[in-house]
C-alpha cells in the first residue's frame, strides 16, 4: 500500500469587499484535511473565513517523492479592509453546507480504503505566504485566468438561490453582476499588466460582460478557435471540476435558457435603459431630465421651450407642491410633447423621510428695486423691471429682468409706450419713477419693460400713476407681491437651538430668542431620538456644518464649526444631515404612500428617496404589487452611506420584480454623507455596479448649476458634463437660465468623440534636424 500526502498550495488573492463574513462553510472538511483524515486521494471544497478568505481548494496527492500544489483560494482579507471597506459591497449569504464535494475519480482505486492518510503540517501565515509567492511568481498567464474564471463562477453559485428569485427579464443582468464582484474581489493588478503587456483583455473595461471576456482570453490563450460573439454560459467548457459540474446548478434550468454573449448583453444594455427612460432622440446617446415646479405652471412657453431645446425627462419633486400644482404640470407638459411630436417622460420624487428646517414665520410682503452701482456708490445701470397683468406668468425667458411686478389695471399696460413714465411712492414715502423702455407681447396679453434708477421699496397696494392730456391721470395697483423669505444668520462659533416644538414664542418665530441665540425647528422625531454629542451635523446640503453640544427630548445645541465669514443664511425647509448617527427611519412615509397613489395614475416613473436598506424595497415592491404597477419605472435616489455601501442589494432586490428599473446618484445628499473628498470615487463604484448589472443611471444634482443660475458655466462644470456623458440620463435644476443650460447640455451631448479626433491635424515632424 502507498502512502499519499495531500499537499494543499493556496492561491491567494487580495479581496475589497465590504462586510466580510467570517465563517468556514463546511468547517470539519478543513479541519480534516488539516488533521489527515481525508480518505479520497483527490477532493475539492470551498472555505470562507478571517484567515483565508473564500474560495475554491483542490487537494491532489501524489507520492512523497512526487508532491504536486495544486488548489485555489482566490480571496483573503486585505489587511486595511475595514479602511477599504465602501470600496465594494458583497453579497452577505451563507455558503451551502452541500457544495463540499469528492471527487470519485482515483487512479489507484487500491488504494481507496484508506482512512487516513499521511499529512502535512500547514501553517495559515505560511499557506497565505505560499499562496501570494506562487500567485505572483510561478503562475502562468493562462493558469492565473483560468483561476479567475473559476473564482467567478464559484460565486456565482454561492448566489444560485438568490439570483433564482431574479425576475426572468434581469436574470442574465443579475449573473453579470455577481461576476463583476468576483471580478472586483480580487486584487489582479499584476494580471493586468501582463494581459495588457500582451495586447489582451483589459478587466476595467469588461463590466458588461464579465464572463464572456475572460472565457475569450481564455480561449484566445490556449489557441482556440474563437468568436468574439460566440455564447459563452460558463460551463465545465474549461474546468472540469465536479463542484461546477452542470448538473450541481442550482438554477441551471434558468441558466441554460440565458445567452451571456457580449452583443446580447450589450443590447441588455440599451433595451433595460430605453425601458425606463424612453428612446433616444436624434444623435443623443444620453438623455436630458429638467427638474420643474410650480413655475411651470405660471410660464406657458416654458416646458415647450425646455423640449426644443433637447429635454427628454421632466422630473417634479413631491418635496413641493401640491396635487394640483403636478396635475397642471404634467398637463402642460403632455401637451407641449403631443404639438412639439417630442415624446417625454414624467419621474415624480417622493419625498421620503428626509430632515428639513421647519417652517419661519411669513415677512412682509415687500419688494426691493436695486439699480447696479459702482464702488463709488454711483448708478452704472439702473434697474430691469417687468411690469404685467395678473396671469400673465414671468417674462420672456430671453429677458433678465432684476424686479416682476403685477398691476392690476390691464387698461394701463395696454396705453403704455415706449417713453412714458410711471410715478409711485414707495414704503418709505420716497417718489420713484418707472420709465418704459419696450413693449412685449406675451401669451393673454402685454408686458412693458422698465427702468428704475434708484433704490425702492414696492408693496402690494402701491398705486402707479401716469400723467395723461389735459392732466388726467391713469393709475394701476401693484398686486401679488411676494412674502420676504425668513432665515436666520450663522458664523463659526455660533451657537443653535433645534426646537422640536414647531410653535415657538414670538421672540423664537424671528430667529432668535431672548438670549440672542439663533433658533430653527425641526419636527421629527427622528433628529431628537438619534443624535448624541460630539456627532457632527450639516445644513442646506452641507454649506454649514457644526458639531451637537447638548441635547434633551425637546432640544438640541449645536456649535457652528463652518460656516461663509460673512454669516451663512439658513432658512425654512432646509436639508439636515447627521451622517455619524444611527437614525434609522421608515422606507416609504405616510405622505409618500399617499403620493404614490398620484404618481401611480399621473407619471412614467417614480423616485425612491433615502434608500438606506433591502427593506425600502421590499415595502415599495408590496405596495406596488398591491396596486399592480408593474410597469411603473422605479428610480432608486443613492444619496446615503447605507445605500451605497448595500447597491448591489438592493440592485438584486429589485430585479426581483419586472419594474424598469434605474438609479439616481443624488450626489449632494451623498457627498455630505460620505464626505466630500470621497464622492468622485464613489460616484465612479456606482457607475461601474450599475454598468455591470445594466441598470440606467442618472447622473444628477449641480450639473451646469452656475450656468443654470447666473448664465455662464464654469470649467469644471464642463468636465463634469464630460464624466456624465457616461450615464444613461443627466439631470439639470431649475434656474433663470434653465432653457440656455438644457441647450448647452444638448450639444455638447451631440459632439462625436470620433469626429472630434478626425478634426485634429496630425504633427508634421520637421525633415531638418538642428
Amino acid at each position: 500500500m502507498t502512502l499519499h500526502a495531500p499537499s494543499a498550495h493556496f492561491v491567494a488573492e487580495q479581496c475589497s469587499i465590504y462586510n466580510h463574513v467570517s465563517q468556514i462553510a463546511n468547517p470539519s472538511v478543513l479541519n480534516n484535511f488539516k488533521s489527515g483524515k481525508i480518505s479520497r486521494p483527490t477532493c475539492r471544497f470551498y472555505i470562507r473565513s478571517s484567515v483565508f478568505g473564500y474560495g475554491l481548494i483542490q487537494l491532489q496527492t501524489k507520492p512523497n517523492a512526487n508532491l504536486r500544489k495544486k488548489c485555489f483560494i482566490f480571496a483573503s482579507l486585505k489587511e486595511n479592509d475595514e479602511e477599504r471597506g465602501s470600496s465594494g459591497p458583497y453579497i452577505e449569504e451563507e455558503m451551502p453546507q452541500s457544495i463540499f464535494k469528492v471527487s470519485e475519480t482515483n487512479q489507484n482505486s487500491n488504494d481507496s480504503d484508506v482512512e487516513t492518510a499521511a499529512s502535512v503540517p500547514i501553517s495559515e501565515d505560511n499557506l497565505i505566504k505560499d499562496a501570494t509567492d506562487n500567485m505572483l511568481s510561478q503562475g502562468n498567464l493562462l493558469d492565473k485566468l483560468k483561476a479567475v474564471h473559476l473564482h467567478v463562477l464559484a460565486l456565482e453559485q454561492w448566489n444560485a438561490s438568490r439570483l433564482k428569485l431574479c425576475h426572468r427579464g434581469y436574470y442574465a443582468s443579475a449573473t453579470n453582476l455577481i461576476h463583476y464582484l468576483a471580478l472586483k474581489c480580487l486584487d489582479v493588478g499584476q494580471l493586468k499588466e501582463e494581459l495588457s503587456s500582451n495586447g489582451l483583455l483589459n478587466l476595467d473595461s469588461v463590466n458588461n460582460y464579465v464572463l464572456a471576456s475572460i472565457t475569450a482570453a481564455v480561449n484566445m490563450l490556449e489557441n482556440q478557435s474563437y468568436s468574439i460573439n460566440s455564447k459563452a454560459n460558463g460551463t465545465s467548457t474549461i474546468f472540469n471540476f465536479d463542484v461546477l459540474n452542470k448538473s450541481t446548478w442550482d438554477h441551471s434550468n434558468q441558466r441554460d435558457n440565458v445567452d451571456f454573449s457580449i452583443n446580447t448583453l450589450k443590447k441588455r444594455v440599451f433595451s433595460h435603459s430605453e425601458a425606463l427612460l424612453g428612446p433616444l432622440r436624434d444623435e443623443r446617446t444620453t438623455h436630458v431630465m429638467v427638474t420643474v415646479g410650480r413655475e411651470a405652471t405660471e410660464n406657458d412657453t416654458l416646458l415647450s421651450d425646455l423640449l426644443r431645446a433637447g429635454a427628454t425627462l421632466f422630473r417634479i419633486n413631491c418635496a413641493y407642491g401640491d396635487p394640483s400644482v403636478w396635475s397642471e404640470i404634467i398637463r402642460r407638459a403632455k401637451k407641449s410633447s403631443q404639438m412639439l411630436e417630442k415624446p417625454c417622460r414624467i419621474l415624480m420624487d417622493l419625498a421620503g423621510p428626509k430632515l428639513r428646517t421647519g417652517s419661519m414665520e411669513v415677512g412682509p410682503s415687500v419688494l426691493k428695486i436695486s439699480p447696479k452701482k459702482n464702488a463709488s456708490g454711483y448708478v452704472i445701470f439702473p434697474a430691469q423691471v417687468w411690469l404685467s397683468q395678473p396671469g400673465s406668468g414671468p417674462p420672456p425667458a430671453h429677458l433678465s429682468m432684476d424686479a416682476n411686478l403685477v398691476i392690476d389695471n390691464e387698461e394701463l399696460l395696454h396705453r403704455l409706450e415706449v417713453g412714458n413714465v410711471l410715478s409711485f411712492y414707495d414704503t418709505r414715502g420716497k417718489r420713484r419713477l418707472l420709465k418704459i423702455t419696450k413693449k412685449v407681447p406675451v401669451f393673454g396679453g402685454i408686458g412693458c419693460v422698465a427702468e428704475c434708477s434708484r433704490t425702492a421699496y414696492v408693496e402690494s397696494g402701491t398705486t402707479m400713476c401716469m400723467k395723461g392730456k389735459k392732466r388726467r391721470f391713469a393709475t394701476g395697483n401693484v398686486v401679488e407681491v411676494p412674502c420676504t423669505e425668513q432665515f436666520v444668520r450663522l458664523k463659526t462659533g455660533d451657537l443653535l437651538t433645534i426646537s422640536r416644538d414647531p410653535c415657538l414664542t414670538p421672540e423664537h418665530r424671528s430667529g432668535e430668542s431672548a438670549t440672542n441665540a439663533p433658533r430653527i425647528t425641526c419636527s421629527s422625531s427622528h433628529l431628537f431620538d438619534s443624535v448624541k454629542p460630539g456627532e457632527p451635523i450639516a445644513f442646506d446640503d452641507g454649506r454649514i456644518w457644526g458639531v451637537i453640544q447638548g441635547t434633551s427630548i425637546s432640544e438640541i445645541i449645536v456649535s457652528i464649526t463652518c460656516a461663509s465669514p460673512k454669516g451663512s443664511k439658513l432658512g425654512s425647509g432646509k436639508s439636515i444631515n447627521i451622517p455619524e448617527s444611527e437614525i434609522k427611519f421608515e422606507g416609504l412615509t405616510s405622505k409618500d404612500l399617499m403620493d404614490l397613489e398620484f404618481v401611480a395614475s399621473h407619471a412614467d416613473m417614480v423616485g425612491i428617496s433615502f434608500v438606506r436598506d433591502v427593506r425600502d424595497i421590499v415595502v415599495l415592491q408590496n405596495e406596488l404589487e398591491k396596486r399592480k404597477l408593474q410597469n411603473l419605472g422605479v428610480v432608486l435616489k443613492i444619496e446615503t452611506r447605507s445605500g451605497f455601501e448595500k447597491l448591489p442589494l438592493l440592485l438584486l432586490q429589485a430585479m426581483r420584480s419586472r419594474n424598469p428599473l434605474g438609479i439616481m446618484i443624488a450626489r449632494g445628499d451623498l457627498a455630505v454623507e460620505c464626505g466630500w473628498e470621497r464622492l468622485a470615487d464613489i460616484q465612479e463604484e456606482i457607475m461601474s455596479i450599475c454598468g455591470a448589472a445594466h441598470v440606467p443611471v442618472i447622473w444628477a444634482t449641480q450639473v451646469l448649476e452656475s450656468l443654470v443660475k447666473s448664465g455662464l458655466p464654469t470649467r469644471a462644470e464642463i468636465s463634469d458634463v464630460a464624466s456624465g456623458k457616461r450615464a444613461s440620463c443627466i439631470m439639470l435644476n431649475k434656474g433663470k437660465f434653465i432653457t440656455e443650460a438644457v441647450s448647452t447640455l444638448d450639444s455638447m451631448l451631440r459632439v462625436n468623440t470620433e469626429k472630434v479626433k478626425a478634426e485634429l491635424k496630425p504633427l508634421v515632424l520637421s525633415s531638418h534636424t538642428s
